[in-house]
């Protein structure tokens, strides 16, 4: 069964990032406050970026990755500029591998 991974817009301009199997369902469980939690006190949502994953499992630890990632990781994804995500994941790397050096 494949499933979705997705990303809000909340009200406030914050990015909700979430995965499911019935991507229908689960915006409007979304935006009528079916389950409480952080969208639920950030209505409306909209949704601004989806991708279907062949497993729930893929989806989900899509998902996770995701939802670790900075504003403008995700405002990259929303636009699908691949491009601009690798050069942001570089730049991570070299930030993180300074910082090691640093320490060492």
């Amino acid at each position: 069964m494949p499933a979705w991974v997705y990303i809000l817009k909340c009200s406030d301009g914050s990015y909700y990032a979430g995965s499911t199997t019935n991507l229908e369902r689960r915006l409007w469980e979304h935006q009528n406050s079916f389950y409480k939690g952080y969208t639920s006190s950030r209505l409306p949502v909209e949704l601004v970026w989806a991708i279907d994953f062949p497993t729930e499992h893929d989806a989900f630890l899509f998902e996770r990755q995701v939802k670790g990632w900075t504003r403008a990781k995700k405002e990259t994804l929303i636009r699908n500029d691949w491009d601009e995500i690798h050069t942001i994941v570089k730049t991570e790397r070299q930030t993180r591998e300074r910082k090691k050096r640093a320490v060492s």
